[in-house]
């Protein structure tokens, strides 16, 4: 068995890599010059800036076996204690993140009547079953209206940069489902989640504690340490300016057909792994399955400018904590901010301050439409009226994406299930890629890690 995997992003790169690490051969067809797609880091004047994600919690088991497998594994860096103090700014300014129920009630983050209505979440109703929620309905049922537009509106916006009353909360978050669907009350299904940790913990021999953290993490030259790692380990099984004009289905298997720096060929493989973004798969299938191309045609996302300004040492004090996020109620043209210098303080040289803001979004996605000077000034602007910036930078940095976040919004996961059934007429090609089942790092990675296991089996089953 031979496998063309379509797409040089994180979940390609993962998908090839954990194919030849099992024996299975492979080969990666990247379109552009470089791999790793929307993720990428820059050292540029003394900074160190990612182009996309920002870093990953440690706390994915796949995600720690492919650093491990790559030798990586001395070289995360976890963020800063102070990273975990994190700031919404609602009413007028920058309020604190309570860490725990009882700092939660007595912490100005909502207003007391809201505060108290949270914790009525313990008498809570169910959804109808079969319902394919809202976040914002579910959040109101649970926590009300107030911690709806506020708390969940702002998390979802750190993650999704979405709209709270489209995002489908089974596909955005379905753990708190799972909690509602289980204890009824997310308060009572978090202690009983909480009690059963404690007790599995307890059962662990001395010394078998998890190796993982948990933690907010990079690695110490960025993300784009995992990318080279894994470029590397391909070789020259990785083909960048490759790009795929269209695929055929033949005889137990497919045919892609390859523009590669301007030179046509055919190239032949049992299965094919479209790990591209959601529109350039619809392009692909359109040809083979008119119905299967606009299921996948109708993920939508939401633009992103990703604004990097650094000011240099003693003109402004070092933020503190992770940095901030603004509900959409707020009517800012700021998403949030990582204070990047403070989370992970090697990021920068000298005692420089790094801010990283984020602009646009499902409800304002024409802010990432304006030009990088544009782009900076805005989020300038923003600093200065949320979180008090006076100074001026000396380092901008602006990277832009049309097509930034997947949507995950209501109807989500019955068009997956859709897409799921449609690939069964299709046998060898399958679709991977945060457009689908998980948009975070540590999603593409367990997706690409069970994928390749799945695609080894198999092979090893014919033998």
């Amino acid at each position: 068995m031979n496998v063309a995997v379509v797409g040089g992003g994180i979940s390609g790169l993962a998908v090839a890599h954990g194919l030849r690490s099992r024996g299975t051969a492979a080969v990666l067809l990247e379109t552009s010059a470089r791999l790793g797609g929307a993720v990428g880091t820059h050292a540029r004047a003394g900074y160190l800036v990612e182009q996309g994600p920002n870093s990953f919690l440690d706390r994915e088991p796949a995600t720690r076996a492919l650093a491990a497998a790559l030798n990586l594994e001395g070289r995360i860096r976890v963020a800063d204690a102070s990273a975990k103090r994190r700031y919404v700014y609602t009413r007028g300014r920058l309020r604190s993140v309570p860490a725990s129920p009882p700092a939660f009630l007595t912490s100005d983050i909502l207003p007391l009547g809201a505060r108290l209505r949270v914790m009525g979440e313990l008498f809570s109703s169910r959804a109808p079953e079969g319902t394919d929620e809202s976040l914002a309905a579910f959040g109101r049922r649970h926590l009300g209206p107030v911690a709806t537009r506020v708390l969940l509106d702002a998390v979802q916006t750190g993650i999704y940069a979405g709209d709270v009353e489209r995002l489908s909360v089974e596909a955005t978050f379905p753990l708190l489902v799972k909690l509602e669907r289980e204890h009824r009350s997310l308060i009572l299904g978090a202690i009983h989640a909480q009690k059963a940790q404690a007790r599995a913990k307890a059962l662990l021999p001395p010394g078998d504690a998890p190796k993982l953290t948990g933690a907010l993490s990079t690695f110490d030259g960025g993300l784009q340490v995992l990318i080279d790692a894994l470029a590397s380990s391909l070789g020259d099984a990785a083909h960048v300016g490759a790009r795929v004009e269209g695929l055929t289905r033949v005889d137990g298997g497919w045919r892609l057909a390859v523009e590669e720096h301007g030179q046509r060929a055919e190239l032949s493989a049992s299965h094919v792994v479209l790990a591209v973004p959601a529109h350039v798969a619809a392009e692909l299938l359109q040809p083979l399955d008119d119905a299967l191309a606009a299921q996948v045609s109708r993920i939508e996302y939401a633009p992103i400018a990703v604004v990097h300004l650094g000011f240099d040492a003693g003109t402004l004090p070092a933020p503190d904590g992770f940095g901030f996020l603004v509900p959409f109620e707020e009517q800012r043209r700021l998403l949030g901010a990582i204070h990047a210098s403070t989370t992970f303080p090697f990021r920068v040289e000298g005692g420089r301050v790094l801010y990283t803001c984020m602009v646009g979004g499902a409800r304002q996605p024409d802010l990432v439409q304006r030009d990088e000077a544009e782009l900076a000034a805005l989020a300038l602007e923003e600093l200065r009226a949320l979180a008090g910036v006076t100074a001026r930078p000396t380092f901008t940095q602006v990277f832009r994406w049309p097509r930034g976040i997947p949507q995950y919004n209501v109807g989500h996961l019955e068009r997956m299930a859709g897409i799921d059934a449609a690939l069964q007429r299709w046998p060898g090609l399958h679709l991977a890629g945060n457009a689908y089942k998980g948009i975070g790092l540590n999603d593409c990675i367990r997706n690409a890690a069970r994928l390749a296991a799945a695609l080894s089996d198999e092979e090893n089953v014919r033998k």
